[in-house]
């Protein structure tokens, strides 16, 4: 990223979460401090303030869908741009105090991503024990540490943190989850382009008839693919939403520009959320010879001659 790097990092914390260890992974402790935030608000907060220079927050899950504290978060309030995605795959144990056995749990607690991908296990492991949300699994972990609930669902490291011993390991209902996390930091550079790159935004359209369409022409007139589209309330009144979606490509590609700047014509709102080298292993479906960048270039250079009157 240009531009001065981040030094400081805040997370969905407490130590011991899936973000800290999202973290970790895309970020050496020795390239800054990590700054644990007690909810996704407060991470954004943080950087908003100018507390922290950059925030790693979770975005979306592949069983459980998006998570609304951050996309709310990033749709409104002062600008933040996405510079990084980060995907990690969790592991959950069920972990309570030493010398707890599974028929001393009354109570059991953790994030409700995490207990929606446990929902199955817990229920055969704990028949009758009702679940309980947490802000996250390693605040689960530090309640059951402190005597609040019997056990916790949480990631390894947490149990390791707060000194709790697994009763199970790998309680997912489903093999292969993937949480993606965005790392955001206040406006600035974009990140250069890679040529396999994501670009994040949220737009708002009106309450008449074909204007999610017209939001979707855009993209589609210019070969753009969508990676992900969502609603979301604008809590104005029913009948008015924004939509949260990510495309391929770069603000600096030309036929995305021209896309953000047609988007910005037809929505009533539009935020541009931020370009990004993508990093779920995919690749960039192929731009045909028409949409490249020497193309769209011929065609506004060809469009100047006309307005000139050299045709």
């Amino acid at each position: 990223m240009p531009g001065t790097p981040p030094t400081r990092y805040a997370y969905l914390g407490p130590e011991g979460t899936f973000a800290e260890a999202a973290l970790i992974s895309a970020v050496a402790p020795a390239e800054g401090s990590r700054i644990p935030s007690p909810g996704v608000p407060a991470a954004l907060a943080a950087v908003r303030s100018g507390d922290a220079d950059a925030a790693l927050v979770p975005l979306e899950n592949s069983v459980e869908g998006s998570v609304p504290a951050t996309m709310d978060g990033l749709a409104e309030g002062d600008p933040l741009l996405i510079t990084r995605e980060v995907f990690l795959a969790p592991s959950f144990v069920l972990a309570a105090r030493p010398g707890t056995t599974l028929s001393d749990v009354r109570s059991v607690a953790s994030h409700p991503h995490a207990l929606a991908q446990t929902a199955g296990r817990l229920a055969r492991l704990l028949p009758g024990v009702v679940p309980l949300p947490a802000t996250s699994t390693a605040e689960a972990a530090r309640q059951v540490a402190a005597g609040e609930h019997d056990a916790a669902v949480c990631a390894p490291i947490a149990a390791e943190r707060y000194g709790l011993t697994a009763l199970a390991d790998d309680v997912a209902d489903r093999s292969g989850a993937v949480t993606r996390f965005v790392l955001v930091a206040p406006p600035g550079p974009l990140p250069a382009p890679t040529g396999n790159d994501k670009t994040s935004l949220v737009a708002v359209v009106g309450d008449r008839t074909g204007a999610l369409l017209d939001l979707l022409r855009e993209f589609a007139v210019r070969e753009i693919s969508l990676t992900r589209i969502e609603s979301r309330p604008t809590r104005e009144r029913l009948g008015v939403y924004s939509f949260s979606l990510d495309c391929e490509g770069h603000a600096a590609d030309a036929r995305v520009g021209e896309a953000l700047a047609a988007l910005h014509r037809v929505c009533d709102e539009l935020r541009f959320l931020g370009s990004y080298p993508r990093a779920d292993g995919r690749e960039n479906r192929p731009v045909t010879p028409v949409s490249t960048d020497a193309a769209f270039g011929e065609a506004a250079g060809w469009l100047e001659r006309v307005r000139a009157g050299h045709v």
